[in-house]
């Protein structure tokens, strides 16, 4: 007996109409369909007439229902594994099932379809050519801009997920961290009534959401412009004299930081410079 197709098959964000002729043609085909929520897809299914069984496969349920879901792939059944919303496996449910079957020969099929990163980037006007998506932020204000350090450097768009009741402090503790310069974008609620997009400096994202109780509703795609990139690694003679009238009042830590935001030098070459430079201090 020939195993069954185990399909990964990426659903609306918002708008029903969404849904490729492909994915509906396979949704209508498989034994079973695996959804995150099955509140969620029975009205997609509905919309389209579809009357295949269901079955939930979720975060807190996913190890255990991984080998039953093997044995029915094994079995020669074909499941369609969807999300909530968009395209299943990014900060979504799935990889512990589509990691084992791959692992075991099984046939992992991929229906596209919409995906909010790849829509926030097409209509964001930032770079394309490279970005990261680094998913949601940690949840705490410490976490988060030590996140964000880590990512400071990075010369790619930065993408990154974010929920309504965190996103003004998300944008704060971008706008500490990547400082003011960079331009940024918000798309908000994509491919649905309300899809916003906002474009500006951090700054000014953060007033716009600030000042309408309205932009901090819904779901939200952040995305940052990467750190400016520079001709050499060598720090210039102006740069030094500013990291010297830094280093005279600050800690040598914060004043790495607050150059890097007047600079927009990268963070490690500068804090190697103003360690010879207190070196040096010392020695004197």
């Amino acid at each position: 007996m020939s195993k069954g197709i185990l399909y990964v098959v990426a659903t609306p964000i918002g708008n029903l109409d969404d849904l490729s002729p492909r994915a509906v043609s396979t949704l209508r085909q498989v034994d079973w369909i695996a959804a995150e929520d099955t509140r969620h897809t029975k009205p997609l299914l509905r919309h389209y007439g579809i009357d295949t069984p269901l079955r939930a496969v979720h975060q807190y349920n996913e190890q255990a229902q991984l080998q039953p879901l093997l044995e029915a792939l094994r079995g020669g059944q074909s499941i369609a594994l969807v999300s909530d919303a968009g395209t299943p496996l990014i900060s979504d449910p799935g990889f512990p099932l589509v990691q084992a079957y791959a692992a075991e020969g099984g046939q992992v099929v991929p229906i596209p379809g919409v995906s909010a990163i790849i829509c926030a980037l097409s209509a964001a006007g930032l770079p394309t050519d490279r970005f990261l998506f680094a998913g949601f932020p940690p949840r705490t204000q410490s976490q988060r801009q030590r996140w964000f350090e880590a990512l400071s450097d990075e010369p790619s768009t930065l993408v990154f997920y974010e929920a309504s009741h965190r996103i003004e402090e998300c944008l704060r503790d971008m706008q500490r961290v990547f400082g003011d310069a960079r331009n940024a974008v918000i798309g908000r609620e994509l491919t649905k009534r309300h899809e916003t997009f906002l474009r500006g400096r951090l700054p000014e994202l953060i007033d716009q959401v600030c000042g309408d109780p309205d932009q901090r509703k819904g779901e939200f795609v952040v995305l940052v412009g990467g750190a400016p990139e520079v001709e050499s690694d060598q720090v210039s003679l102006s740069v030094e004299l500013i990291l010297q009238v830094l280093l005279d009042e600050l800690p040598l830590k914060q004043a790495v930081s607050l150059a890097a935001k007047i600079t927009g030098r990268k963070k490690n070459a500068l804090y190697e410079w103003a360690l010879n430079l207190s070196k040096d201090r010392d020695v004197k």
